[in-house]
C-alpha cells in the first residue's frame, strides 16, 4: 500500500457500480452482527439454552466454509454480476423464512441457507470492487474494509431497534434491505468480463499448497476462534438489554471500522505488517483475558476495545490473503476463507458448552489461547509470509526490518 491517504482519495472516487455493491456489502455484514443484541431475547422466546441458540452462527459459517468452495466455480461461469444477485436473493428469502420461524431448529436451518447466498455474495462482491474500483486494490480493499466495518457496526444496532419489539423483526428488516441492494445491483452493476479459464471446486484446495496462503489461513483460523467467541458468546455473558447491547456492540463494530481503514495502513507503513498483525493479536489476547475476568464494567470496555484489534487484523489478514501468493485473487481468497471460517462456526458452539462443562472464565481462556497461537504462526512461518510484507513495508525500513514477528 503507497499510502492511506492515497487509498483514502481513491475510495471517495468510485463508478456507481461499486458503491452499489459496497452498498449491499454493508447490510451483507450486518447480517453478521445483527443477532448479537437479541441472542437472549430469541433463548427467551423460543425456549432454548445459550448453546441451542449460537447454533445460528454455526450454521451460517459452517455452509459459508464450505460454500467458499463453489463462489469461484459459480462466478466463473455466471460472472460476477449474476452470481452477485443469486446469493442477495437466497439471503432475501432465507432471512424472510427465518423471521416466520416456530423453532430454533427452523431458525437454524434458515440461517443456513442465509449463510450460503452470504458467502456467494460477500466472496464475489470483494473481487467486484477489486476489478471495477478506481485507485487501485489498495483503494479498493479500504472500500471493502470500510463497509465491513459500518456493517459489523450498524447491524447490532439495527438488531437492537428492531429487536426490542420482536425478535423477529430483524430478519425481515435485513430481508427488506437486501431487497434493495438487488435492485440496485441490478441497475448499476453490468456484467464482469469472465475469467479467461474457469475456475474448479478443488482449486481454492489447490491454492493452500502455497505456504504463505497456508500460514495466513491458519493463523486466521485461530484468530477468528477468538473473533467469534467475542461475537456470539460475550451477549451472553454481558446479559444485557437489547438496546444496551446494540449500543456497545455498535462502539465495538465503530472501533473495528475506524482501526481498519485508519489505523492499521498507517501502523503498516510505520511498523510492517507482520509485527502490526503479531502485536495485535497478543494485546487481543490480553484483553479476551481480561474481559472473562473482570466485572460487568470491565467486560463492557474490554468488548468495545477488543474492536479495535479486530479491525487491525481483519485488514492485515485480507491484504496476507490477497497478495501472498500467485493464484488469482478470487481462488486466493477462496481458499482463504474456507480454511478460516470453520473457526467462526466452531466458535459460537464450544465458547457455551465449555462454559456448561466448566465455568463462565474458561472459554475466554481458551480464546486468548487461539488469539496467541494465531501470532505464533505469524513468527514461525515469518519466511513464507515475509514476501507479502515486504511488499506492504515502509520504503525505509531495511530488507529483514519487518520486527520480531518476521524476523
Amino acid at each position: 500500500m503507497d499510502s492511506f491517504d492515497a487509498g483514502a482519495g481513491g475510495i471517495l472516487r468510485q463508478p456507481k457500480a461499486v458503491w452499489a455493491t459496497a452498498g449491499a456489502s454493508v447490510v451483507a455484514f450486518m447480517g453478521i452482527g445483527l443477532v448479537d443484541p437479541i441472542l437472549p431475547s430469541i433463548a427467551q422466546g423460543l425456549r432454548a439454552t445459550p448453546s441451542q441458540v449460537s447454533l445460528l452462527f454455526t450454521s451460517y459459517f459452517l455452509i459459508t466454509a464450505v460454500a467458499m468452495l463453489l463462489t469461484g466455480f459459480v462466478s466463473s461461469r455466471i460472472g460476477g454480476r449474476r452470481t452477485l444477485l443469486v446469493g442477495l436473493a437466497f439471503v432475501v428469502v432465507f432471512a424472510g423464512l427465518a423471521g416466520t420461524s416456530g423453532s430454533v431448529g427452523q431458525l437454524v436451518g434458515f440461517r443456513a441457507g442465509w449463510g450460503l447466498g452470504n458467502a456467494l455474495f460477500v466472496s464475489t462482491a470483494l473481487a467486484v470492487i477489486v476489478g471495477a474500483a478506481a485507485g487501485g486494490s489498495a483503494a479498493a480493499i479500504l472500500l471493502y474494509e470500510s463497509a465491513l466495518g459500518l456493517g459489523m457496526a450498524c447491524g447490532p444496532l439495527l438488531g437492537a431497534l428492531l429487536g426490542n419489539a420482536s425478535w423477529r423483526y430483524p430478519f425481515f428488516g435485513t430481508a427488506t434491505l437486501m431487497a434493495i441492494g438487488f435492485l440496485c445491483i441490478a441497475v448499476f452493476l453490468k456484467e464482469q468480463p469472465k475469467p479467461a479459464r474457469k475456475t474448479s471446486i478443488l482449486d481454492p484446495i489447490k491454492a493452500l499448497g502455497h505456504g504463505g496462503l497456508a500460514s495466513a489461513a491458519v493463523s486466521a483460523f485461530f484468530y477468528n476462534y477468538t473473533f467469534f467467541t467475542v461475537l456470539a458468546f460475550t451477549p451472553f455473558v454481558l446479559n444485557m438489554t437489547p438496546y444496551r447491547s446494540g449500543a456497545v456492540f455498535f462502539a465495538w463494530g465503530l472501533l473495528l471500522a475506524v482501526f481498519s481503514v485508519i489505523v492499521a495502513p498507517r501502523m503498516q507503513k510505520r511498523f510492517g505488517s507482520l509485527k502490526v498483525l503479531g502485536g495485535s493479536l497478543v494485546l487481543l489476547a490480553v484483553d479476551v483475558l481480561v474481559l472473562g475476568y473482570g466485572d460487568h464494567t470491565t467486560a463492557v470496555v474490554c468488548t468495545i476495545l477488543s474492536g479495535a484489534f479486530i479491525g487491525v487484523n481483519n485488514t492485515v489478514y485480507t491484504e496476507l490473503a490477497l497478495g501472498v501468493s500467485d493464484a488469482p485473487r478470487p481462488v486466493a481468497s477462496a481458499g482463504y476463507n474456507f480454511v478460516r471460517w470453520f473457526a467462526a462456526a466452531a466458535a459460537p458452539y464450544f465458547a457455551p458448552k465449555i462454559e456448561e462443562w466448566t465455568d463462565i472464565h474458561v472459554p475466554f481462556v481458551v480464546a486468548a489461547v487461539t488469539a496467541v497461537l494465531g501470532a505464533v504462526v505469524v513468527l514461525i512461518r515469518r519466511r513464507a509470509l515475509t514476501h507479502e510484507a515486504e511488499e506492504l513495508q515502509p520504503r525505509h525500513a531495511t530488507e529483514d526490518g519487518v520486527g520480531v514477528f518476521a524476523n
